[in-house]
């Protein structure tokens, strides 16, 4: 009683504020929150030493990266970064791409439903380092040697922390597989524990090499007398042309790989226009649909409809709306979204259309969940014939299998977010993955490749848009958010974990804005997590759980009963919200506010 008392007061007095197990992050200069006390103090160190939020972010984003935080060097980074001079939100799509020979046909050929999980086969094309040079040198102040040296120092020797160390522990009989991630790894190999212990100082001398190398291209360019962004673009060279790139592909292909030199050298980094909605007068900002972004718009298009405040938060019938809406919008993400710059043209105006969203709730069945629930029809919406109507006719056969409760134990680990904001102005909210342990190390590089091809489809009646192609990104769930009003920013916020990402992003947002809960709150608010969709990683089983739902596990016994009614299969979690990281802007006082998960490692500072 005492809990849903301290709910009632929050939705109809934000003055009486529920006790969080984390404290609101408070900043006058700046604020910088990740996924790792260590990489959260590198962001700061930045701060301190005079760099903006995009210094910072950088800095954060290596300093992750470097301690294997659900990611690594080979993984892929995505941003919205808000431009305060420009007045403009950009959009920036640092994700690999299918590299030459990753054809359907190869798969299949190799008795794949979907790309592998692990492995060299699994890895698209490294994103990082080219995301980070590109946002430092047009974005940044400092130069790569300064935003890189607290991931030197790091990976010279850190002591590590039991979360990752455990991570390398369960997987060593996978590391075992690869040659360079087993000397990297298992330092102890024989011995009855063979990774690193926690509080073991962890050295990674070939990944310190590759940084190094890369600093060194930038200090030989500023000799020559290049400017600071020549200099930092000679750094991306290096990686992506030079010995380097060299050494990356050797490694690969030596473990089975397809990566070619070719492959890294015709890579670019890309600039874009966000997509975006208006939610009851605010902003929301998203990347393009080779993320699952979109699905957050579509969603938020859906739930304006509805008086959310007057259903209750987490009442049965709040989350029995929450749950269709979001069955519905991932039934559109798994049909329709892909790389934009590959055909066919993905309907994402009709998707995002306010009209559409009328005509989709209209379909909803407002008593019972809807076990089979098909992707929409967008096309009219754009005043188009939709040319794949037959395809959904036969869409989305649903599994009866129960819902692995392995896998959501895990869907919260993975990825990691990073959310920084200055005084000047200036916003970044980064959701950088990829190349997560057990990651397979290319040569000596010291650097994990990206596991993301397993994102891509290979039969077209799954999803004709994301049918895996060399030179194609494939749909990723990764998803960074950002909210303006009245042409400022409001709030900048992340989260790590798959395919429950834009779920608690949602309901992070909604929190916020329909039952007035502050950044730490909603944060850690106890949201919910449906399973009816196709899962984006994972095992080569991945069809949708029909009625499958993560609630909280103090959600009180009426609601329970009355979402079994409605058909829900119902699974407990101590913690449903996922590790969201945010910051809100407080107009009102000139300052910022961090809010930063309580479930996991993310931390967050401020100034």
């Amino acid at each position: 009683m005492k809990r849903l008392l301290s709910v009632l007061l929050v939705i109809s007095s934000p003055v009486f504020a529920q006790k969080t197990q984390k404290p609101v992050i408070h900043g006058k200069n700046w604020v910088a929150i990740t996924g790792k006390p260590l990489a959260a103090t590198a962001g700061a160190t930045i701060f301190s030493q005079g760099g903006n939020a995009v210094d910072a972010a950088c800095a954060m984003m290596a300093a992750t990266c470097t301690m294997w935080d659900v990611l690594s060097w080979g993984g892929e980074a995505q941003a919205l970064i808000w431009h305060p001079k420009l007045k403009k939100v950009i959009a920036i799509n640092a994700l690999g791409v299918a590299p030459t020979g990753a054809t359907p046909e190869f798969f299949k050929g190799k008795g794949y439903s979907y790309p592998p999980e692990y492995g060299p086969l699994a890895a698209v094309t490294p994103g990082i380092p080219g995301g980070l040079c590109h946002m430092l040198s047009n974005y940044g102040t400092m130069s790569l040697a300064q935003v890189l040296k607290p991931a030197m120092e790091l990976a010279a020797g850190y002591p590590i922390e039991a979360e990752t160390a455990n991570s390398m522990e369960r997987g060593k009989a996978r590391i075992k597989e690869w040659p360079y991630s087993k000397k990297v790894f298992l330092p102890h190999e024989g011995q009855k524990r063979e990774a690193p212990e926690a509080g073991e100082i962890f050295v990674q001398q070939d990944l310190l090499n590759t940084l190094q190398k890369l600093v060194e291209a930038e200090q030989q360019a500023l000799k020559k007398g290049r400017s600071r962004k020549e200099a930092i673009q000679a750094a991306f060279d290096r990686f992506y042309k030079g010995d380097i790139a060299e050494e990356f592909v050797r490694g690969s292909r030596e473990q089975g790989g397809l990566i070619t030199k070719e492959d890294l050298a015709g890579w670019k980094v890309l600039e874009e226009e966000p997509l975006h909605t208006n939610y009851r007068g605010v902003d929301v900002y998203k990347l393009q649909q080779w993320t699952q972004g979109p699905m957050m718009l579509q969603a938020l298009n859906m739930l304006e409809q509805f008086d959310l405040k007057s259903m209750g938060y987490n009442s049965a019938s709040y989350i029995h709306t929450m749950t269709q809406v979001l069955n519905m919008t991932f039934a559109d993400r798994d049909f329709y979204y892909g790389d934009p710059y590959f055909p066919p043209e993905e309907p994402m105006k009709g998707l995002l259309s306010k009209e559409y969203a009328k005509e989709r709730v209209k379909q909803m069945n407002m008593e019972a969940n809807e076990p089979n629930m098909k992707p929409g029809d967008p096309y009219p919406f754009e005043g188009k014939n939709n040319p794949y109507l037959d395809l959904l006719k036969g869409f989305g056969t649903a599994s009866a299998a129960p819902v692995n409760k392995d896998y959501l134990e895990t869907a919260f680990l993975g990825t990691t977010s990073v959310e920084a904001a200055d005084k000047e102005g200036w916003v970044v909210s980064v959701v950088p993955s990829g190349g997560w342990l057990p990651a397979c190390i290319a040569g000596k590089t010291g650097v994990g490749m990206s596991q993301r091809m397993q994102s891509f489809v290979l039969d077209p009646a799954l999803n004709p848009f994301n049918v895996v192609a060399p030179g194609k990104r494939p749909r990723v769930t990764l998803t960074p958010g950002l909210a303006m009003k009245d042409g400022k920013p409001l709030i900048s916020f992340g989260v790590q974990g798959g395919d429950t990402q834009d779920q608690n992003l949602i309901q992070f947002l909604v929190n916020m804005i329909d039952f007035g809960m502050n950044v730490q709150e909603a944060c850690e608010a106890a949201n919910v997590n449906t399973n009816q969709y196709y899962l984006s990683l994972g095992s080569q089983d991945r069809k949708p759980k029909p009625g499958g739902l993560v609630i909280q596990e103090d959600t009180p016994p009426w609601v329970r009963k009355e979402l079994v009614r409605k058909g829900y299969k119902l699974t407990f979690e101590e913690r449903t919200s996922g590790p969201i990281n945010a910051i809100y802007f407080d107009w009102k006082h000139g300052t910022m506010w961090g809010g930063s998960s309580n479930h996991g490692e993310d931390y967050g500072i401020g100034w």
